[in-house]
């Protein structure tokens, strides 16, 4: 029996006063033991001492044993065996090169979230109650879950705006391969327009975080303004949060539609392999690429393209799209980002900027598939002529 697609299905709850503590208690101390653990790891690691999630397990242990940090037993301790699973979850991407280094978990900046598993909470007839509670969370149930959905787990988080939401994974049997269609799209990212097709289609850029600017600075002004440490200092952090909120829910939403018509549409989609992280240095450009999401948009469309059967391909970043001539081939010495149009030098064919670079990085992605080269292209060095990716020695573990 083939197995089905997990998909985490999310809702926004109102829980009572008694839940909420309930609630804060539990983050509190999956933060704790998750700032505990990740230290007596990285003390481990610096005596050259191995430390696993077993050993931290039985650290967690003994820890509810004292006097000092015995009221970690008043709390699921479901949640904090999860965090434990997390921090190795993390060590393991760091030493795969994925990620890095752990960081511990901060009262006021980190997400605050707990997870569950079945032995900690039950879900009958559309009601969910969590371990330690005796009522059901009142959720809005805005979306419909799968029929005969059960969650495997179940993550109840808060955000910096003080809304409660909690995500429930199932297996979702409506998530399967589609039909194959042959067709491909180079898909070009961009500030003044967010996409650009090989189909010559612009996406425009809504540019969310333009739009609630004003209301944005406005609220941060105030909270400036705010003694450190004052009821009112924190109401003022809540009212920005809800205006970062706004922002962030009409990206992300505006990006799933995206994501999920390119998908439908397209057998192939071929990308650019951007590095966000270092572009957003650019301290004249940062606003507008973090805006545009390019990183997000790329995640989704992963994902998605997993789950139907689709393939993406994404060209290295050093591949010349937007000086080669998608016509002839040849190559122009300079191209400013000012310049949205211009001429081959060769063929005389006149580019726009954008449509050419999508051209190219699709004739360059279906080249690359049907090659067999990967997904990423590697560069040759100008002086050695050999690769340029280095192979290190993996890290040890502690």
């Amino acid at each position: 029996m083939a197995t089905h697609v997990k998909r985490a299905f999310k809702y926004r709850f109102y829980p009572t006063d008694a839940q909420a503590a309930e609630l804060s208690r539990t983050f509190g101390c999956v933060r704790k033991v998750y700032n505990m653990a990740l230290a007596a790891r990285t003390e481990a690691w610096a005596r050259q001492e191995r430390v696993n999630y077993n050993q931290t397990s039985a650290l967690l242990t003994a820890w509810k044993k004292t006097e000092e940090l015995a009221y970690l037993n008043e709390v699921s301790s479901v949640p904090l065996q999860q965090t434990l699973r997390h921090l190795q979850v993390a060590f393991t991407n760091f030493f795969g090169r994925r990620a890095k280094y752990p960081r511990f978990k901060s009262r006021k900046n980190s997400r605050k979230s707990a997870e569950y598993t079945t032995s900690a909470f039950r879900f009958r007839e559309g009601k969910l109650t969590l371990a330690k509670m005796s009522q059901p969370l009142d959720i809005v149930w805005s979306r419909t879950l799968p029929v005969g959905a059960k969650p495997s787990t179940v993550t109840v988080s808060q955000d910096a705006a003080g809304r409660w939401f909690v995500s429930l994974l199932v297996e979702d049997p409506a998530v399967r391969p589609l039909a194959g269609n042959g067709n491909a799209v180079g898909i070009d990212v961009g500030l003044s327009h967010l996409l650009t097709l090989s189909t010559g289609e612009k996406v425009v850029n809504p540019r969310h975080e333009r739009r609630d600017r004003r209301k944005l600075a406005k609220a941060q002004r105030e909270l400036s303004r705010k003694a450190k440490g004052s009821n009112n200092r924190a109401k003022a952090r809540r009212k920005a949060a809800r205006v970062h909120a706004r922002i962030a829910d009409r990206r992300r939403d505006h990006l799933h539609k995206l994501t999920t018509r390119l998908v439908r549409e397209n057998q192939t989609l071929v990308i650019e392999d951007l590095t966000v992280r270092n572009m957003v240095k650019n301290r004249k450009l940062a606003r507008a690429i973090s805006d545009a999401a390019w990183a997000q948009f790329r995640s989704m469309l992963a994902y998605k393209a997993a789950w139907y059967g689709r393939e993406v391909i994404a060209v290295d970043r050093f591949f010349p799209s937007s000086k080669l001539c998608s016509h002839c081939g040849a190559i122009q010495a300079k191209m400013p980002l000012n310049v949205r149009t211009w001429t081959c030098g060769r063929c005389g064919t006149v580019h726009d900027r954008d449509v050419n670079s999508a051209n190219n990085l699709l004739a360059a992605g279906l080249a690359v598939s049907v090659c067999g080269a990967g997904v990423r292209p590697q560069r040759e060095s100008s002086r050695t002529g050999q690769s340029a990716t280095k192979q290190k020695p993996p890290r040890r573990e502690p």
